[in-house]
């Protein structure tokens, strides 16, 4: 269907991402969920996104290493970074690196990943 807003979840929980995948495709969005850093940079090369949930401890390529190679190829994807660290210095490098928003995953249910998702895609 056309006009759906299209999300990359670069998260290595296999049951979060697929659980954010499915809440996502069920409230209108067109959501496909990668493993690690090197298919999130894979996936964001290959295809169009309009946001993406990247979780920054991930393996291959942690989260901020997917940022950098983001703005070295000039990408330009919002990035809603999902964390289990809620530091102010990993917040504070995420948003100097072009991160939108971030949220902190034991903090946050689904439906608040939603908002977060919806305040940035309107």
């Amino acid at each position: 269907m056309a006009g759906k807003k299209k999300i990359l979840i670069a998260e290595d929980e296999k049951p979060m991402a697929k659980a954010l995948e499915l809440k996502l495709n069920n409230s209108g969005y067109e959501a496909k969920a990668v493993f690690d850093g090197v298919e999130a940079v894979e996936a964001l090369e290959q295809d169009k996104y309009d946001l993406m949930l990247l979780d920054l401890m991930m393996p291959k390529k942690d989260g901020f290493g997917v940022l950098e190679d983001m703005k070295a190829k000039k990408i330009k994807v919002p990035v809603i970074v999902s964390t289990n660290l809620s530091q102010d210095a990993d917040i504070e490098r995420a948003k100097k690196l072009g991160a939108k928003d971030y949220f902190v995953k034991s903090d946050t249910p689904i439906t608040g990943v939603i908002e977060h998702i919806q305040k940035i895609l309107g």
